[in-house]
């Protein structure tokens, strides 16, 4: 049971998955010190320092038998982190105490173990990003005939289809997948560096031989499966890396806080819902409110992760020289709560995009009100194809379109244009037509075809190609 008399972080006991929590989580990263260590010592044998077989099995015997306490002991005493968990790793292992962290800086660990939780935290959200749009890969699919008033400046406007209005949900998502697969596929480690970036102790390990030493970086980024290292560094790996990561986190973000606010603008609409439970409660007051919470809450967590790429900005840009230490207390907080918040984020769009809930008569009630004022062109066209004077036709529908909207909007009553104009005479050649000209999916365009183009084109070849990652559901804790 949690200590309630505390304060807990919400991403933890409310928002965030397990898995992204232990990604950025002590043992996770504690582990990796020590897979870290293991690796130097390993290519430093191999590459002829005198650091024995026996030394490195002692250090793989106990990889993950980490002493936290005494670790915690030595860290109030030195007042560092590494040095301490050096000492408790020397403790389990005394054959080896001597060697591990041999002619490394404190980065070596702590750089390379980060860079490795955010290669895997991104990863995470990858696997989510696909997953979002399949599912709104099913939803578009499903509506993509499905005439919908189009709104520009939240005025209804030319029709669209709902599963059209999708696809601009999706391309969003499909940019900030290019995006972090960009990050992914160009992934770098620290490497082996040293104090200053220079390699100095490495090179004096290896008498100045500085083929080996670059061997050396080589095999253990190799050993973490890793292929590509920084070309130079400070002490530290770029910190403009940490700002290029929140700002894919901060576009997912934005993609995901658009698809929020449509969805609570549509739910205000009655045509669209997010899903609501059986036992879900709405407001504790208005028993019959169905408050669009997850949305609300996705909106919520959104403008928080936008907001945090300034603060690795400036970090980035007050770095002095080869590196300063203020960064370390911020970075601890801001890259891991970035993550826990992209996750929380993008498993709410999951739960929200597979149980959107759409209520058709009610769209195309709405289109009905509407649509005669958007086909008043297609009538004055018709009746100019049977003889009609343009101009006369215009000022006369224009007329009757003002006392039709006068009449909805200062009386409430329905929309009463057509009845209008079937009652004129100037407009005899339409008469009994209106019917087949208001047919509402001669106004939508090409938005059927879009949509499955779009989704053939675009969507298609990324759900294919990451095909073993689908399959995933998004869960609402509370």
């Amino acid at each position: 049971m949690p200590d309630k008399t505390i304060y807990e972080n919400p991403l933890n006991t409310r928002y965030a998955s397990r898995e992204m929590q232990e990604n950025f989580g002590d043992e996770k990263r504690f582990r990796l010190w020590r897979k870290l260590w293991i690796a130097l010592a390993e290519s430093e044998a191999e590459l002829g320092l005198p650091i024995t077989h026996e030394q490195i099995e002692e250090l793989k015997a106990h990889e993950t038998d980490i002493d936290y306490a005494r670790a915690d002991e030595y860290e109030r005493q030195v007042r560092h982190d590494v040095m301490a968990h050096v000492k408790a790793y020397g403790d389990a292992a005394p054959k080896a105490a001597g060697i591990i962290h041999l002619g490394a800086t404190s980065c070596f660990v702590d750089c390379n173990s980060e860079l490795i939780i955010l290669h895997d935290g991104l990863f995470i959200l990858k696997r989510k990003l696909v997953n979002v749009l399949d599912k709104l890969k099913t939803f578009a699919l499903r509506y993509k005939d499905t005439p919908t008033l189009g709104f520009t400046h939240l005025q209804p406007a030319q029709l669209t289809t709902v599963g059209k209005r999708a696809t601009l949900w999706m391309q969003d998502l499909m940019l900030d997948y290019e995006n972090l697969e960009n990050l992914l596929s160009r992934f770098k480690l620290r490497g082996v560096k040293g104090t200053t970036g220079t390699q100095a102790s490495f090179l004096d390990l290896f008498d100045g031989d500085g083929e080996k030493v670059k061997k050396l970086e080589k095999r253990v980024a190799e050993k973490l499966g890793f292929e590509r290292v920084y070309g130079v560094t400070g002490q530290t790996y770029p910190r403009k890396f940490d700002y290029n990561v929140l700002c894919v986190l901060s576009q997912i973000a934005q993609s995901a806080y658009k698809f929020s606010n449509d969805i609570r603008l549509l739910q205000n609409m009655k045509e669209v819902e997010e899903p609501f439970e059986k036992s879900q409660i709405g407001s504790s007051a208005m028993a019959y409110k169905r408050n669009p919470m997850r949305c609300e809450r996705m909106g919520s967590l959104c403008r928080y992760l936008i907001s945090l790429p300034m603060n690795s900005a400036i970090t980035a840009s007050t770095q002095w020289f080869e590196r300063t230490l203020d960064d370390s207390a911020n970075r601890r907080i801001v890259n891991a709560q970035a993550f826990l918040t992209a996750d929380a984020v993008l498993n709410l769009y999951l739960n929200v995009a597979e149980n959107l809930v759409v209520y058709e008569k009610t769209i195309e009630k709405h289109i009905a009100q509407e649509l005669p004022f958007m086909a008043t062109e297609n009538i004055i066209m018709e009746c100019v194809k049977a003889g009609g004077n343009r101009q006369e036709l215009h000022e006369r529908i224009r007329r009757l379109s003002q006392e039709a909207g006068r009449r909805v909007k200062e009386e409430g009553m329905e929309n009463d244009l057509l009845s209008r104009i079937e009652g004129d005479e100037l407009f005899a050649a339409v008469h009994g037509k209106l019917g087949e000209i208001l047919d509402v999916k001669k106004f939508v365009g090409r938005a059927p075809a879009q949509t499955a183009e779009f989704i053939e084109n675009e969507i298609d070849p990324i759900l294919n190609e990451n095909q073993a990652l689908l399959g995933e559901k998004g869960i609402v804790n509370v």
